[in-house]
């Protein structure tokens, strides 16, 4: 078996700079806009029962978050880019190209 030869160069990946940005365990955008979404519900009604369905609505948007991210956590990014590509792509050289 062969030795590594000693004038390889190893880099070290710091953990916080290749791992995903989350909050509370799900997508740190996603959770701080339905946070924002159930606090506006919450103030613009002022009853007890907005607050209470605020509250609950934000633990079940966080709950489902958190599976998603648990799936994938750079799920939302690829949905946003996947909705950017055509239905169909034509067999040419460029996309200007007609015929």
């Amino acid at each position: 078996m062969a030795e590594p030869s000693s004038n390889l160069f190893r880099s070290r990946i710091h953990r916080a700079l290749s791992r995903p940005n989350l909050m509370m365990g799900a997508d740190r955008e996603l959770v701080l806009l339905t946070g924002l979404a159930s606090v506006i519900l919450i103030f613009v009604v002022l009853t007890w029962y907005a607050a209470l369905f605020g509250v609950a609505i934000w633990l079940i948007a966080v709950a489902a978050l958190r599976m998603m991210a648990k799936a994938d956590p750079l799920m939302r990014k690829v949905y946003v880019r996947h909705i950017q590509y055509k239905a169909y792509y034509r067999a040419t050289s460029t996309p200007w190209r007609r015929y």
